[in-house]
């Protein structure tokens, strides 16, 4: 990173910067503001992030902290209104270099993913995967993905406690990204260790930064040779690789600029649903009132699983560029300053959601959650990831009088993916009440 000061982590690649003033055990309300850091991992593992946000987005909206040497000086937006308002402006904040407040997510050398590019260039890559997760595709995966899920489901032990998050979330999404890909779907568990191979620091994952080149480069050349393969077969099928490899706008994509467009797909068909899927199985434990509201009326169950969305937020911001200088409530942003769209805070905004820290299914705004972005960089997978969450739900209420959370969850040490590594749960079946 240009001008960045020099850190712990760029002299040992075991070490990762931790805040030393935005901890969980820190007061949010009596830190001085200058000090609150909220690109801060054990803040939201700790799930004290949103009292740092409500505190924000009564003092302080637009907030700038310059005490990160991981990452540099950057600017954070806690509430609605000027979050939606960066978000659809793409005029005057740019997605380029990175979606992330850090500037590299594949190593060394930057890798281009449409996420993370202004149009043309963004219009073109991602038209051209679109109809991989469009309205035709969608009512063909309805069915698979529907049998999938009652196959995960009636796999469950029941009446004895199991990783729902191993057991459920992991598989159903492997399984749709495998689909998506058409990835060897005996070798689907790639694709969710790569994901988190690029949004996890390598030492909460027990690895070395080596380590991470080296799987990173078993990547690069599992897609390679399957774009290749494809390309040449001149496949017609509306995967993800076939539309890639077949498209004059992407036809000629390589190396990390090829591993940054498929990992990008892979993170969004990984994080959303996978999170939303371990958070919903949670929320409805603490809300028993609320999980009683679908089983008396399954059609709440589509804004039950928008709540669940806002509710979780998987990922917990996006970067913006400035593109020139800019005033937002006062405060003087300048061009080429870093921007964190904080889409948790936004999601709890009392001014826009009622009651914003409640979960409440029936919300009458919930679809206008932030959890999926909004203007060109709206996440396209949307459909598909509610649709898996609607389903597993529909197909949870036919086979379980309750789902129960039997330990605190075990959470990700991440401020931009928002994660439940593990949730113990015990599945009481329907004629079975305790």
């Amino acid at each position: 990173m240009e001008n960045a000061p020099e850190t712990n982590a760029d002299q040992n690649p075991e070490e990762f910067y931790r805040s030393p003033t935005t901890t969980p055990e820190a007061d949010p309300w009596a830190l001085p503001l200058e000090d609150i850091d909220l690109a801060t991992g054990a803040i939201f593992q700790a799930q004290k992030h949103h009292e740092y946000f409500k505190r924000l987005r009564q003092e302080n909206p637009v907030h700038y902290h310059d005490k990160n040497p991981e990452i540099g000086p950057y600017w954070s937006l806690t509430r609605y209104e000027d979050i939606m308002a960066v978000d659809t402006d793409f005029e005057r904040f740019s997605s380029e270099p990175s979606i992330a407040l850090f500037d590299e997510l594949l190593g060394e050398e930057r890798a281009p993913m449409f996420i993370a590019m202004d149009p043309p260039r963004h219009d073109e890559q991602r038209g051209a995967v679109l109809p991989a997760v469009g309205p035709v595709r969608l009512k063909d995966l309805d069915q698979l993905i529907r049998k999938r899920t009652v196959e995960v489901l009636d796999e469950l032990p029941t009446g004895t406690p199991f990783n729902w998050v191993e057991k459920v979330s992991i598989e159903l999404t492997t399984r749709m990204l495998a689909t998506l890909f058409d990835f060897p779907f005996e070798e689907r568990r790639k694709l969710t260790f790569w994901s988190e191979i690029i949004t996890t620091p390598p030492i909460l994952m027990g690895l070395t930064i080596e380590d991470r080149l080296n799987h990173l480069g078993e990547c690069l050349q599992t897609f390679t040779a399957l774009f290749k393969e494809r390309q040449f077969e001149g496949n017609e099928s509306q995967d993800f690789i076939s539309l890639l490899a077949n498209n004059p706008a992407t036809a000629d994509l390589e190396g990390v600029e090829l591993l940054g467009n498929l990992m990008l797909l892979i993170v969004g068909g990984n994080d959303t649903t996978r999170n939303s899927m371990s958070a919903g199985v949670l929320f409805m434990h603490e809300n028993p009132a609320e999980f009683q509201k679908i089983k008396d009326d399954q059609s709440l169950i589509p804004s039950a699983v928008a709540e669940i969305i806002r509710y979780q937020t998987p990922l917990s911001y996006m970067r913006r560029t400035a593109k020139e200088d800019v005033e937002i409530r006062g405060k003087q942003i300048k061009k080429g300053d870093k921007i964190a769209m904080w889409y948790a805070s936004g999601n709890r905004d009392e001014s826009f959601f009622p009651d914003a820290d409640k979960f409440i299914i029936d919300r009458p705004n919930v679809r206008r959650h932030m959890a999926f972005g909004f203007g060109i960089h709206r996440c396209m997978g949307n459909r598909v990831a509610e649709a898996q969450l609607r389903i597993v739900w529909e197909e949870i209420l036919k086979r379980f009088e309750r789902l129960e959370v039997v330990a605190e969850p075990e959470r990700v040490e991440h401020s931009f993916v928002h994660g439940i590594k593990a949730l113990q749960v015990i599945a009481h079946p329907k004629g079975n009440k305790p």
